[in-house]
């Protein structure tokens, strides 16, 4: 094992590759980290332990507790160094993530301790395997990363957060809430994207929420939460929440939306609390008075998961242009729902050609239903999705 890897001091300024450099790029950077994710638990503390090393000062950007955090950071920068060969998705990313990231009122200097910490953790648990051809692929990625972030960052001129007010807190059941936030003026975002939110019962602890309306002039928000096993912030979301808490509310990120020139038809398919989202886009859908023909596929594994059902039913009814077929992995009563996955309830009907798809739901759902509508016929161009962390 090398006592000093070879890390740059700074991150360099980058040099955007050829497509066929990128992708040489990326699998040199997928072989290294394949050999060291078996370390993935004792890697995440060298990373922070360099990081703080470093830069002491980014110590107070993490929770006291680190338990939750620890792996999540190096596991999204691992994520986003190998998406290097992919430009036209990962330079709009970046850019949402680098105007994210100045509510945690990050500076170049971080960019650099960053990028270091991260080569510095990798390095170790590689051993002889640390070549000057793996350390320039690392360093070469991630400088293509920072780059964009700090640029978008630099070229914002908005606020890095927003304040709002919870103005109240309606519980569907121990695990489901459904909270309404009111912020100081208006956050920019469209129908279909998502936000993360700071709460006071878990300080520095941010989560990501998709507000299930479209922006609206008195800047109220309405965001669905369901406790995840194991979810620090989602948990004290649901059984903490009181009217009048203050929450901090970061820049909008995100892709999913509706293209406003198409007539295409529209399939959409929800899960659980991934309904939020789609409702939000239905009723952009009904205030713009569009006639799309659209089909609504919403799933769950049990009966409570279609809380959002009543509600959009009712809306189906006014709108002749929108279908709802429900779904269950588990009905055991006579609820008029499909039974099944939602992968396997949307492929039933075939490739979907001609439409434009959404997906929204947990990772686990949105991974299952892509993967078996590819394998359906659906072209992935198509499909659009945005998976992020659920907690």
């Amino acid at each position: 094992m090398p006592a000093e890897p070879l890390l740059p001091t700074t991150t360099p300024q980058p040099v955007e590759p050829t497509p066929a450099e990128a992708a040489n790029m990326v699998t040199t950077i997928q072989a290294s980290w394949a050999a060291v994710e078996p370390h993935s638990g004792e890697l995440a503390r060298l990373f922070y332990g360099l990081l703080f090393e470093r830069a002491p000062q980014t110590r107070n950007l993490f929770p006291v507790n680190m338990q939750v955090q620890r792996s999540r950071l190096l596991r999204a920068v691992v994520h986003v160094v190998q998406m290097v060969d992919r430009p036209d998705e990962l330079a709009p990313f970046l850019s949402q993530l680098g105007r994210d990231h100045r509510k945690f009122d990050v500076i170049a200097e971080h960019y650099d301790a960053l990028g270091s910490a991260l080569l510095g953790a990798v390095a170790h648990f590689s051993g002889d395997a640390w070549t000057p051809a793996v350390a320039r692929a690392w360093t070469d990625a991630y400088a293509v990363v920072s780059h964009h972030m700090r640029a978008a960052a630099a070229a914002e001129r908005g606020p890095a957060s927003w304040l709002g007010q919870v103005i109240s807190h309606r519980r569907l059941g121990w695990d489901l809430a459904i909270i309404t936030v009111q912020t100081t003026e208006p956050i920019p975002y469209s129908a279909g994207q998502y936000l993360s939110v700071e709460t006071p019962q878990r300080p520095r602890l941010w989560r990501y929420l998709s507000p299930a309306t479209p922006p609206r002039d008195d800047g109220t928000l309405e965001f669905h939460v369901r406790a995840v096993e194991g979810g620090w912030v989602s948990r004290a979301i649901v059984a903490h929440t009181n009217p009048g808490d203050t929450w901090r509310i970061g820049p909008p990120l995100g892709s999913l939306s509706l293209h406003p020139t198409t007539d295409r038809e529209l399939l959409l398919i929800a899960g659980g609390t991934g309904v939020a989202p789609i409702k939000a886009l239905l009723t952009q859908l009904v205030e713009q008075g569009g006639q799309r023909r659209t089909q609504l596929f919403l799933g769950g594994r049990t009966p409570d998961d279609l809380y959002a059902l009543p509600e959009l039913r009712t809306l189906s009814y006014t709108q002749p242009w929108l279908d709802i077929i429900p779904v269950l992995e588990h009905d055991h009563g006579n609820t008029g729902a499909q039974h099944g996955t939602l992968a396997d309830a949307v492929t039933r009907y075939g490739a979907w050609v001609g439409h434009d798809v959404i997906v929204s739901g947990s990772p686990a759902m949105i991974r299952a239903t892509v993967t078996q509508m590819l394998v359906a016929g659906t072209q992935l161009d198509q499909i659009h999705y945005d998976p992020f962390t659920m907690d």
